[in-house]
């Protein structure tokens, strides 16, 4: 369960509460990229929505 560095980034925008478009814009990616990167995020942390992926992203010290 590794996550590439692009993958942490979105994680760490998603955990800081901005929406998909919101992460599509500061990193400069389509949203349907980035809804990719959240679906491959979701996983690979076995998570079942953005709370739990954040939640888990903190246990594991990834943000």
């Amino acid at each position: 369960m590794e996550l590439t560095e692009r993958e942490v980034e979105i994680l760490r925008l998603m955990t800081e509460g901005l929406n998909n478009r919101e992460i599509a814009d500061k990193t400069m990616i389509s949203i349907h990229t980035v809804k990719a990167h959240i679906c491959s995020i979701f996983t690979k942390l076995k998570a079942n929505g953005r709370v739990d992926a954040s939640v888990k992203a903190v246990k594991l010290g990834l943000v």
